[in-house]
Order: structure tokens, then C-alpha cells, then sequence
């Protein structure tokens, strides 16, 4: 009987979106094939302790609510030598090996998990881990530097402006003015968070200032985008297997109700307030022609493992909106919604990644 290969998740973390980092853990470690594999649960608090996480996964659903991981003692840290070992430190600080770790799951949204830092541990810890390396992360967490991305590629995406923090500072009156010449509404957003954290749809110029001041608070650069009328359509996307191509979902689509957009709210909160449709419906030439995008825009940021690819179906066609590279694992989350319609479990869906990541 061969040893089962040991999987460390990773979830919560620093960002604002540690809770929904937590509920997406659930879900990827409550479809973990553990004939297969062994669960190493490990939590990161919001000041950044990483910690022991023993909690039955069918706690972390959103339906019981949002969820922080909790220092209680007991730390673990990973040895950067290259043997892959972790340790325990518990609160007498007496440390012990927990053994060694094939490979990560870093189920960790936002900053400092999605943008690159939590890739970069890793790197020099020798460990392999799902999803996206150093560069992919933190290029797609940064909205300014994604969508200047696929402008060079060929790939339509709203108009945008930015402003940053010593804009602000130093000359706001210009910052602002300067907003002005794009086309109302517009959305103002942090250019790297996520989960609709700190967004907001303006309709008048007279409320950009508060709006940019608001975004200012959960990042130093905001983004500022023309808004579009369209349908929100998304779809999963799966690197393939050696020098296979990427393998694209079908679409999904976001329908919001009773509300502006598709906030934080709308995600996770009020389930009434968007209507989330997998499969969407679109004719096959836009089925077609949104994968076509949609494995365009994961090359053109040196994507592995994983997306989520966001678009705007408009009168005119797709305009890519962003890319997520450690998308959510929720229940009701588009990704592993997508991947279900498209023929591929859940519990096939958590098995196909780590086997990437190893295969990587």
C-alpha cells in the first residue's frame, strides 16, 4: 500500500478577505480524496501566525457564518532548507516536527496569499503548491499592470485610469480633475484587493473624491474603470496536462438584483441579492469565442494551475473585466461550479490541482 501524500492547506491570512478565504477552505479540504491524501490544515491569523487548524470543514460553510482562524498557543513554522519539514511550537516553546510536506493548497485570497508573497515562501521553501507562481499573482492582483497586459495582447477591456496615494496627497484637486475624462458611471476600486472590497459606483462627478478616498483605505493605488452595460458572464479555467492547452468551463453568469453591483453583499451575505446561472446561455460562437479569450488572457499573464476569467458580455462582444488566480471554493463559488457543469467534480476538480502542481 503506497503512503498517502500529505497536503497542507492554507487559509485565512492577512488580507480582508480572510474570512472568505476560511469558507473556501472548507470547501477544497470537505472534497479532499482522502484515500488518496492526507489533510495538514494550517491557519494563518490576521497578524500573519500560522497556526494548527482542526475544525470539521462542514463548519466553515457560509451558511454558519464568517470565520477567523484564532491564535491559541501553538505555532508551526516550515524549515526554508529545502526538506520540506514543518514544525510545532507550542506555548511552552518547546518545538517538535510535524513532518514533511509534498504540497501546499494555498486556498488564500487577496493580498499577501494571492499576490505573489505567500508563492515566494514557498519558492524558497521547496515546496510545491497549487495555482500560480511569483509573477502570474502578483501581476493579476494588480488591475492596472493585468489590464495593461492584455491591452498588449489583443484582449478588450474597459477603459481605465489610476490614481495613487501621493497623488492624493500631494496634488488631489489635479488627481481628481484628471478623472474626469472618462464617461460616468464609473467604478473605483482598489488595484489590488479583491471580493469587491472597497468599491464603489459613481454617477456623478462631485462623488470621486469620497469614492477614491474610500478605495485609498484598503490599498495605496486605486483603479478607476469606465462602467459597462452588459452581462456578467465567467468561466473556469484548468492548465492542461504537459503540452496539452488549457482547458476552459463552460460560462456561468452573475444576474444582481436590488443592488448597484455585485458587492461584497451580494457574494456573501444577502443570497438573494444575485442569481448565479451555470451554464449561462450563450450561442455556441460566444461559448467559443469567450474560451478563446478566456485561455488568451491566462497566457498573456503566465498564468499555472488556475483562473477565474471575468468578463462583460456587451452589445459589441467580451471586454475582459479581470482574472482571479486562487478564485473561490465556496459552495456556491462560480469556479468548482463551472468545472461541475463541465463534467469534473469538485473532489476530481481539488485532485487535478494538486497533481498540477507536482506535475509543475
Amino acid at each position: 500500500m503506497s503512503k498517502k501524500m500529505r497536503v497542507a492547506v492554507l487559509l485565512g491570512g492577512k488580507s480582508n478577505e480572510h474570512s472568505i478565504s476560511v469558507a473556501s477552505a472548507g470547501g477544497v479540504m470537505g472534497s479532499l480524496d482522502t484515500s488518496k491524501f492526507e489533510l495538514i490544515p494550517i491557519g494563518i491569523t490576521k497578524k500573519g501566525e500560522f497556526v494548527p487548524f482542526d475544525v470539521d470543514p462542514k463548519k466553515l460553510a457560509l451558511s454558519e457564518g464568517l470565520q477567523q482562524v484564532k491564535f491559541s498557543g501553538e505555532t508551526i513554522s516550515f524549515s526554508l532548507d529545502g526538506s520540506k519539514e514543518i514544525f510545532l511550537t507550542d506555548s511552552k516553546e518547546k518545538r517538535s516536527s510535524l513532518g514533511v510536506i509534498d504540497v501546499v493548497f494555498p486556498v488564500l485570497h487577496g493580498p499577501f496569499g494571492e499576490d505573489g508573497t505567500i508563492q515566494g515562501f514557498l519558492e524558497l521553501a521547496g515546496i510545491p503548491y497549487v495555482g500560480n507562481g511569483v509573477l502570474a499573482s502578483a501581476v493579476a492582483m494588480d488591475k492596472q499592470f493585468s489590464k495593461t497586459l492584455f491591452k498588449a495582447a489583443g484582449i478588450p477591456t474597459p477603459d481605465f485610469m489610476v490614481v495613487t496615494a501621493k497623488q492624493m496627497v500631494n496634488d488631489p484637486e489635479s488627481a481628481i480633475e484628471g478623472l474626469k475624462k472618462l464617461k460616468l458611471p464609473v467604478f473605483v476600486k482598489p488595484a489590488r484587493a479583491g471580493s469587491s472590497v472597497g468599491i464603489s459606483k459613481v454617477k456623478n462627478f462631485d462623488d470621486l473624491a469620497t469614492a477614491v478616498a474610500d478605495a485609498l483605505e484598503h490599498d495605496d493605488k486605486v483603479i478607476i474603470e469606465v462602467g459597462v452595460s452588459g452581462r456578467e458572464i465567467e468561466c473556469a479555467v484548468l492548465q492542461g496536462r504537459s503540452d496539452e492547452p488549457e482547458r476552459v468551463s463552460v460560462a456561468g453568469e452573475i444576474v444582481v438584483t436590488g443592488r448597484e453591483f455585485y458587492d461584497f453583499e451580494a457574494k456573501y451575505v444577502d443570497s438573494d441579492a444575485a442569481t448565479l446561472t451555470c451554464p449561462a446561455k450563450l450561442s455556441d460562437q460566444e461559448l467559443q469565442q469567450m474560451q478563446s479569450l478566456a485561455r488568451k488572457a491566462f497566457r498573456a499573464l503566465g498564468c499555472t494551475g488556475l483562473a477565474r476569467v471575468d468578463f462583460f458580455l456587451t452589445q459589441d462582444g467580451f471586454l475582459l473585466n479581470e482574472i482571479n488566480t486562487m478564485p473561490g471554493f465556496t459552495s456556491i463559488s462560480m469556479f468548482p461550479r463551472c468545472f461541475a457543469e463541465s463534467g469534473m467534480n469538485f473532489t476530481e476538480l481539488v485532485t487535478e490541482l494538486i497533481e498540477l502542481a507536482l506535475e509543475n
